[in-house]
């Protein structure tokens, strides 16, 4: 059995949240983190770059992001295996959420390593609890396939009884509140989420045909995590 225990162990990788809008809400721990690694790994150096202008702090910045994390996994875990401190960060929230650093958690614990995942922002927890649908048991879907496998995916969830969470773009919205309509229902419960933390942030609740009405008159802007009641 593999324990997870961190205390008095070398942490070799540090995921570190960032706000997924409030600057405020970054933890004073994700702070110390940043201040102190060898190295920041980020989704796009130019957003933490900002982030950690705004903190004062200067560390070494790299790339890691989804198209190139299967070419430098490798690499990183070497240089981790020598010794330096890395700490990952996504563009907003917790990073391996619908982020790239699944591949790197994964290849550094096998190389018997340490990683730690700091506490921190991620946007579909507010989204779940500001819904006022069921929130003692959910399933998280992250972001539904463009094409292929779309209908086939919504389908499977026809039975799902929990809450389910979904993250999805502006443009696609509209695509899928009908999509969820037609499979689930028109009645169905949920909840659009959208600038979650900022100043403009939004959460819109009614049936599936309620939300379809309303975003035909109010076209979408932001981040949206759209949260809807599971089967009843």
């Amino acid at each position: 059995m593999q324990s997870d225990m961190v205390e008095d162990k070398h942490i070799s990788l540090y995921l570190v949240p960032t706000p997924i809008g409030n600057l405020g809400d970054i933890t004073l721990r994700a702070i110390e983190v940043l201040k102190s690694v060898d190295v920041i790994l980020a989704e796009d150096t130019r957003t933490t770059g900002k982030l950690l202008k705004h903190l004062e702090i200067q560390r070494p910045l790299q790339s890691y992001h989804i198209f190139n994390e299967h070419k430098t996994v490798e690499r990183l875990v070497e240089r981790l295996e020598k010794g330096e401190v890395m700490a990952l960060c996504s563009d907003a929230g917790t990073p391996a959420i619908s982020d790239p650093g699944f591949l790197l958690v994964r290849a550094v614990r096998d190389a018997g390593l340490e990683v730690n995942c700091l506490p921190g922002a991620t946007a579909f927890v507010p989204a779940l609890v500001n819904s006022g649908l069921p929130n003692d048991r959910f399933t998280f879907e992250g972001f539904l396939p463009h094409k292929k496998g779309r209908k086939t995916r919504i389908e499977k969830l026809l039975e799902e009884e929990r809450t389910m969470i979904f993250y999805e773009s502006p443009h696609r919205l509209m695509k899928t509140l009908v999509q969820f309509s037609e499979v689930f229902g028109e009645e169905r419960m949920a909840c659009v989420s959208r600038e979650l933390t900022k100043i403009y942030e939004e959460n819109v609740r009614g049936t599936l045909a309620e939300l379809i009405a309303y975003y035909e008159a109010h076209p979408i802007k932001g981040e949206i995590v759209l949260v809807v009641q599971g089967k009843g």
